[in-house]
């Protein structure tokens, strides 16, 4: 979003919210890297005062839009634009980006919602399961890209990662920490893209989640497909998530729906009251597939260029102007990066387009386990689809074979000597290999 502004001569300003941390802020996607905001400002102690410190960091300048930049952000994006009048959706819906408030108003609306207790205490947890059939999924109430998402088969599982929840929100001071247990949708997830402006939801991208259990989890991400808009699942999904979006009051700016077909029909798994994240790895497919425009582009029309928003499709293209898939890189082992070269391989796959990864010599990997542990996205276009599934049986194949990476060999340091004065108990520490730059 930040550097699409940019690219229309807009000076951005990052507001930071307080859940960001310093290694967030340091995470900065391929597209950003020479991205330089007119000003950088921390959110304050109260929505008067951080909104007072935006309009200096203006330093004259007019206010066009506050636009919500991720997942963390949601709330205060709200907040703030409330609180300056400027193009919102408010906060009267309450906590947006709280899940379990989520599934009370799309219940409310008369629209199929996930059964589940959101709570802070076990007890009620330990209730719930007396009437709910295992496995039930998990997580904390404000995930994001299945973080911290358990799928528990018994009961010491949810019990267990109930209480891992709790603490290490309350370590992190999460605004509102509390642990939801779900009744666990089995079938297909989707995902519905959306832009609005006063109400009016403009589909950008439908997409089928292709995730898989891998290294122990159950929920590993491992690309997307796009799927058309006038196939019958996609007009159910659009019409289920526009009934969602209109229950939780999001009349404006970017959504990135979850939704999960089920036995008992579609079910809303989660609403993100942003773009589509990934670091922005999807925008190259979605602009091929579109024909040139991208969720990215249409949620900054709907803020300042209302004659674009307008003229932007109902739904996407039929059928698409062209044909791929995003494949999101799975690692199968842990260790230091010494090199790549099945990356270029992959660059030299005949369907290859773009790749997006912060990997490269001299970082460390460990096993995906959700979408923070993936090592990169791929995008691959092509007219014949044959050619794209061959491409993607190549990069699977780099990855069961743990070719993906040159890894240094691992060291085990206990057995080597060192002086009392330097002496380091590794017995209950990973042991990773090291490197002194001198």
């Amino acid at each position: 979003m930040a550097v699409e502004a940019s690219r229309r001569g807009y000076a951005v300003i990052a507001v930071w919210c307080n859940e960001v941390t310093e290694e967030l802020r340091m995470h900065l996607p391929e597209a950003t890297r020479d991205l330089q905001f007119h000003a950088e400002i921390d959110e304050a102690a109260t929505i008067d005062e951080t909104a007072n410190a935006l309009l200096q960091a203006c330093e004259g300048c007019s206010l066009e839009a506050v636009i919500v930049g991720g997942e963390s952000g949601v709330t205060l994006a709200d907040s703030l634009s409330e609180f300056l009048g400027m193009r919102t959706n408010g906060t009267a819906f309450g906590a947006r980006r709280n899940k379990s408030v989520q599934q009370k108003l799309v219940k409310h609306a008369g629209l199929r919602a996930v059964r589940e207790v959101c709570t802070t205490r076990w007890q009620d947890v330990d209730f719930f399961l007396q009437s709910e059939s295992l496995p039930v999924v998990v997580k904390p109430v404000e995930s994001a890209g299945s973080d911290g998402v358990k799928f528990c088969r018994s009961i010491e599982e949810v019990q267990d990662h109930f209480h891992l929840l709790m603490n290490s929100q309350r370590a992190v001071g999460a605004q509102d920490a509390a642990v939801l247990c779900q009744e666990f949708l089995s079938g297909t997830e989707y995902v519905v893209d959306h832009v609005s402006r006063d109400g009016v939801h403009k589909t950008v991208m439908v997409w089928q989640y292709d995730k898989r259990p891998c290294n122990g989890s159950q929920f590993v991400y491992y690309g997307m497909v796009p799927v058309s808009a006038d196939s019958d699942i996609a007009k159910q999904l659009i019409k289920y998530t526009r009934g969602v979006l209109d229950a939780l009051g999001l009349r404006h700016g970017p959504s990135h729906g979850e939704v999960m077909l089920t036995k008992d029909g579609l079910c809303l798994v989660e609403m993100n009251c942003r773009c589509h994240g990934g670091d922005g790895s999807f925008v190259p497919l979605a602009a091929a597939l579109t024909g040139g425009y991208t969720q990215v582009d249409v949620a900054l029309h709907s803020f300042v260029d209302e004659e674009q928003f307008n003229a932007t499709p109902d739904v996407p293209p039929t059928p698409f102007k062209a044909g791929g898939q995003e494949v999101i890189l799975v690692s199968m082992s842990s260790g230091l990066v010494m090199g790549t070269p099945a990356f270029d391989a992959i660059r030299k796959l005949q369907s290859f387009h773009a790749m997006e990864t912060a990997v490269g010599a001299g970082t460390h990997v460990k096993p995906t386990i959700d979408m923070f542990t993936g090592v990169g996205s791929v995008v691959l276009l092509h007219a014949d689809p044959d050619v794209v599934q061959r491409d993607v049986a190549a990069i699977r194949g780099m990855e069961t074979e743990c070719r993906l990476f040159e890894l240094a060999p691992a060291v085990d340091y206990r057995t080597r000597a060192c002086s009392e004065e330097a002496f380091v108990d590794f017995a209950d520490t990973e042991l990773v290999p090291l490197i002194a730059a001198v």
